[in-house]
């Protein structure tokens, strides 16, 4: 039976892939702002450019946001092992884009913003540096990332493809399936109470050659979020989860407690002081 238009289209775009490759062809130029991922792009202040059209605004920022990273987590060492970095630079970027949150610094840069002031304090700046007291701004919220699952399921769509090519047979062989799933959660820094959560989840496709990462390997092989089959899906899964916030933080309505929050709740208990359990023990 012949192939379909679409399928045929693949077979030859796969085969004249795996011959460049076999044969030891050199690399193609890079281009300039190529090889685009899910979030991409600038963000200056309240503009973007560049930004995904997928990805949901704010029509008013809704606060100062830190982000908190848990760099001993596992889902973060499984990251290292992909040769994933951090995922904080691609979730500012996208937080700022979507103009939600203001982005206050609270990682690793806040060592240069102190050794900053310690020059200043010590009298080595010069006049007029302005470094004084009380220009810090508070962030109002804090997010916390973290990856439920990210893994690869092989030989999903290999029945797809034809092996009539040697090399396409074995491109064909080792089609893998990266599948992430991702939560955010959003705190009130003041209070101590969770405003928001949301989980996203993204799929997709790539494809292996002789055990080897071969789309990876077309993108340099270091690895990255920008660059590599597993890295977008793990940001497409965050943004995924980032949208289901915005969505919900749109008709943000606070919970509230009878009582007050932090005053015992309303399961009262026999004997009990709080003022669920006085009025349980009224009746």
């Amino acid at each position: 039976m012949n192939a379909t238009p679409l399928t045929r289209f693949t077979q030859l775009a796969l085969a004249a892939a795996a011959v460049a490759v076999l044969s030891g062809c050199g690399s193609t130029m890079p281009s300039m702002g190529g090889n685009k991922g899910v979030v991409s792009g600038s963000a200056g202040g309240a503009s973007s450019e560049g930004s995904n059209s997928q990805l949901e605004k704010c029509p008013e920022t809704l606060g100062t946001i830190a982000i908190d990273e848990d760099a001993q987590a596992p889902w973060y060492y499984e990251l290292r092992r992909n040769s994933l970095g951090s995922t904080v630079p691609v979730l500012r970027l996208m937080i700022q884009q979507s103009n939600c949150f203001v982005i206050v610094e609270r990682g690793r840069s806040m060592n240069n913003m102190m050794r900053e002031r310690q020059l200043e304090s010590s009298g080595e700046m010069r006049q007029g540096s302005n470094f004084q007291k009380g220009q810090m701004v508070a962030a109002d919220y804090t997010m916390q990332p973290s990856i439920q699952f990210s893994g690869r399921t092989g030989g999903a769509a290999a029945g797809l493809l034809t092996g009539r090519l040697g090399a396409l047979g074995a491109v064909a062989g080792n089609v893998k399936r990266n599948e992430a799933s991702t939560t955010l959660l959003l705190i009130d820094n003041r209070s101590s109470v969770q405003i928001a959560a949301a989980e996203g989840t993204a799929g997709n496709f790539d494809f292996g050659l002789f055990g080897g990462g071969f789309l990876a390997g077309l993108a340099g092989g270091g690895g990255g979020y920008s660059n590599t089959p597993q890295g977008k899906v793990i940001v497409a899964a965050f943004a995924d989860s980032f949208n289901q916030m915005v969505k919900s933080l749109r008709n943000y309505k606070a919970q509230t407690v009878k009582g007050g929050l932090g005053t015992g709740g309303r399961l009262g208990v026999d004997g009990g002081s709080t003022p669920a359990s006085k009025e349980l023990n009224k009746k």
